[in-house]
């Protein structure tokens, strides 16, 4: 049996299902129970009632799924497979900054560790930050963390005046205006959309914007159309297979002189072998402390919650 056929036995014989990020490498997509993204996979992980969740995503993603299922075995291919955007705010830091503002109600982006999870009233996606951020009365303040570029939209589309933490993605900051910009006039007629971890003035270039599952929907929307992608390129195999007749032309990085698409090396850690050794072996798990957990998983229902 060659390795997709194993892992579909494995799973069937441990109970075991497979979330995959729309930024995993294909083979991984094509052997996974469910590709979605932050806020999909998250209610997918609530909702299991298998005994092993594998996740082929990133740490923060697999923290996500272990904090809502304490009793199940959480399973991630690299445990080095981290995230910049959730690196870029260390806990301490973190716990400094909300202490100093006891009277903010704290909005988190799903892509940070389960400690900054732990401090936050609400977590939110790419998908529903915008509903998150309007649930929270008019007249109370808010820090929003991780993300600046993501905060600094939805202030755009709300009219809300956040306390930023100062957060990127690597990735998504790494896109050439420059570059784009030639893209689109090698590409007249084609339409750019972009994901709301992009700094501004890719944003500003956009026809849509919107998380990686919003981003997909418009395309389906729009069979016929070329479209330039300005997110991690990983999306574009789900993409693809979702409107064949569509035109994706990925988004280059700033420093990409030898292909045009700009990858997370942290999602592309995990490959099909790592799934399968994984699976088989039951390792590397996800632990989470119980006292952490205990807090960390109130903001996440809250979201999910808020999100029906």
């Amino acid at each position: 049996m060659d390795l997709h056929q194993k892992i579909t036995e494995l799973k069937k014989q441990k109970n075991a299902v497979i979330l995959a990020h729309y930024y995993q490498v294909p083979e991984i997509q094509e052997v996974a129970d469910y590709v979605g993204d932050s806020l999909g996979l998250s209610q997918k992980a609530a909702e299991t009632d298998a005994d092993m969740i594998v996740f082929a995503g990133v740490h923060f993603m697999a923290e996500t799924a272990k904090i809502l299922n304490p009793d199940k075995k959480v399973l991630l291919p690299d445990l080095m497979a981290g995230c910049s955007l959730a690196d870029s705010c260390p806990p301490d830091a973190f716990r400094t900054l909300v202490e100093a503002h006891p009277d903010h109600v704290v909005i988190t982006y799903v892509n940070c560790s389960a400690e900054v999870k732990a401090l936050s009233d609400i977590i939110c996606t790419s998908s529903n930050a915008e509903k998150i951020v309007n649930s929270v009365p008019k007249e109370v303040p808010i820090i929003f963390a991780p993300d600046k570029n993501l905060g600094k939209y939805i202030q755009k589309k709300t009219g809300r005046k956040m306390l930023l933490w100062d957060g990127a993605c690597i990735v998504h900051e790494a896109f050439s205006m420059d570059k784009l910009l030639k893209l689109y006039k090698e590409h007249p007629g084609s339409k750019i959309i972009a994901h709301p971890e992009s700094e501004s003035h890719i944003l500003e270039t956009a026809t849509y914007i919107g998380s990686t599952a919003g981003m997909i929907d418009y395309v389906k929307k729009h069979p016929a159309e070329k479209f330039i992608v300005a997110t991690e390129a990983g999306i574009l195999h789900k993409m693809q297979q979702e409107v064949p007749q569509a035109v994706l032309i990925p988004t280059p990085a700033e420093e990409d002189n030898t292909c045009a698409c700009s990858e997370c090396a942290f999602m592309k850690m995990n490959t099909l072998q790592k799934l399968y050794d994984c699976l088989l072996h039951e390792t590397p798990q996800i632990e989470v402390s119980e006292e952490i957990r205990k807090k960390a998983i109130l903001p996440i229902e809250r979201m999910l919650e808020l999100s029906k």
